[in-house]
């Protein structure tokens, strides 16, 4: 399969990860282009990459003359372009689980935790290294928490998030657990994420997302 896409990513950040996790699913190749996200003063905030994401984040996909941004919206487009192989169950009801899991993590954990709310609080609020890590790892553990609940008790959760193959949630929970170990998060009280987790590390798909093994990772 050829196409003319091209992520504008960064490589430590989560909703990148979790668009390189989809596009990996799918099969789609494309052309990586790093917006360094500390370097230069951010190069999220230069003039070309403005023009082409007014938000000043990451990640932008171009298909074409379309440019795509927010990494939910981003994923429901492959998932509308190219259907096959699927990021969502069939039944209505599979796909409102799967969105209300992914959306748990990219709406209501990972911005918490986003690099510019750092920057704030440190920045603007004065806050010191050993809280505003205490403020991230509150705010995984609380959604890991529920996340925990929703996933340990529905028979809908397999191997995965939804079943036995992987799909848009668990591209939205492998990237946040990663975060969670970076900020020293201990994964005891989460034993099903934990699993999920070690079953998605066995699919070629994620792990050629994984941060490490992006180009300019450091």
């Amino acid at each position: 399969m050829t196409t003319d896409l091209v992520l504008y990513d960064y490589w430590r950040s989560s909703a990148s990860y979790r668009v390189r996790i989809a596009l990996n699913l799918k099969g789609l190749p494309y052309a990586s282009h790093s917006v360094h996200l500390v370097r230069e003063g951010g190069q999220q905030h230069a003039p070309a990459y403005l023009a082409l994401n007014p938000q000043q984040l990451v990640p932008s996909l171009v298909d074409g003359d379309l440019v795509l941004t927010q990494s939910l919206a981003i994923m429901e487009y492959l998932e509308d372009k190219w259907p096959a192989p699927p990021l969502l169950p069939a039944d209505r009801a599979g796909r409102a689980r799967v969105r209300a899991l992914a959306l748990a993590v990219a709406c209501d954990v990972h911005p918490l935790g986003n690099l510019r709310v750092l920057q704030y609080l440190q920045g603007e609020l004065g806050v010191d290294d050993e809280r505003k890590e205490a403020w991230v790892r509150h705010w995984i553990a609380t959604g890991f928490a529920a996340l925990e609940a929703m996933l340990a008790s529905d028979p809908a959760t397999g191997r995965f998030c939804h079943g036995d193959a992987p799909g848009m949630a668990d591209a939205c929970l492998v990237p946040q657990v990663y975060n969670a170990r970076r900020w020293h998060l201990p994964m005891d009280a989460y034993p099903t994420l934990s699993r999920i987790d070690q079953a998605c590390s066995t699919v070629e798909a994620f792990r050629q997302a994984t941060p490490g093994a992006q180009a300019g990772a450091a």
